[in-house]
């Protein structure tokens, strides 16, 4: 069977570990994300995230089918829905799309974003990923996100994971980190924990098997904010972050990395 690549049409479309509805949900695409699709059992195709190498099952109507040439190019896909706003984008029969931040704009020219063969006015101004960004933008994008509900798998606003969130508040600034905190956890220098930290380096936390299993992006020595619940702010030491409401330490430090 010849390759074929797709690209994402709607808001967040989630990617689960099997073939139904009923299956965990993993991860998610967001708008505009691209997908080298891997195989189809009826209504349901399994999908390869260009972006994260994230691998998931998804409904195909969420979909639309583009050329190599198109998922070639969406690589360097530079522009982003920015961290102030939900951005509203309109399709060609006038119908509104509300994008959570990080959401991709392919192939962005006049005002006008692509999907497939379709075009979307972009009615914000868009975020441009490669241009510099400093630690203190990056707080600022992690900010945004504070009391954002935590929802397993989730990349967006409206329900976001720890490596989730971590993602797509550095995507937001340019850098691409993978989709797991384990695998998060293999990129970056490390830090020589905390006296050293930086506003913008990520700490890992590990279970007593030594599994990294979550992960925060610090705001000082002592500050983390992390989605635990919900997007949180809470106190770090050596030991790890202590949760006030819980009145005990919640996760075990295992390793700060540095990505700026």
């Amino acid at each position: 069977m010849e390759q074929e690549y797709g690209i994402c049409r709607v808001a967040i479309a989630p990617l689960r570990t099997d073939a139904s509805d009923r299956a965990e949900i993993s991860s998610q695409l967001l708008f505009g994300d691209h997908v080298e699709i891997l195989e189809k059992k009826e209504n349901w195709w399994l999908v390869y995230n260009a972006f994260d190498g994230y691998e998931g099952w998804m409904d195909f109507k969420q979909l639309v089918m583009i050329t190599l040439e198109q998922y070639v190019n969406n690589h360097s896909c530079d522009h982003v829905v920015p961290a102030e706003l939900m951005g509203t984008v309109i399709d060609e029969q006038g119908t509104k799309y509300y994008l959570s931040p990080g959401s991709n704009l392919p192939m962005l020219e006049n005002g006008f974003c692509t999907i497939g063969a379709e075009k979307f006015a972009v009615m914000f101004t868009p975020l441009k990923i490669t241009a510099f960004h400093t630690p203190e933008e990056l707080i600022q994008h992690a900010l945004f996100f504070l009391n954002a509900p935590y929802l397993w798998g989730g990349r967006n606003l409206f329900g976001i994971d720890c490596s989730g969130f971590v993602q797509i508040v550095f995507k937001l600034n340019g850098f691409q980190l993978k989709r797991d905190a384990w695998q998060q956890a293999e990129q970056g220098d490390v830090v020589d924990f905390l006296p050293a930290v930086k506003p913008g380096d990520v700490a890992f936390f590990d279970n007593t098997e030594g599994k990294i299993i979550h992960v925060g992006i610090m705001l000082s020595a002592d500050r983390i904010i992390h989605a635990s619940g919900k997007v949180r702010i809470d106190p770090i030491d050596d030991q790890g972050i202590y949760n006030a409401e819980l009145g005990r330490y919640s996760h075990q430090l295992r390793i700060i990395k540095r990505f700026i």
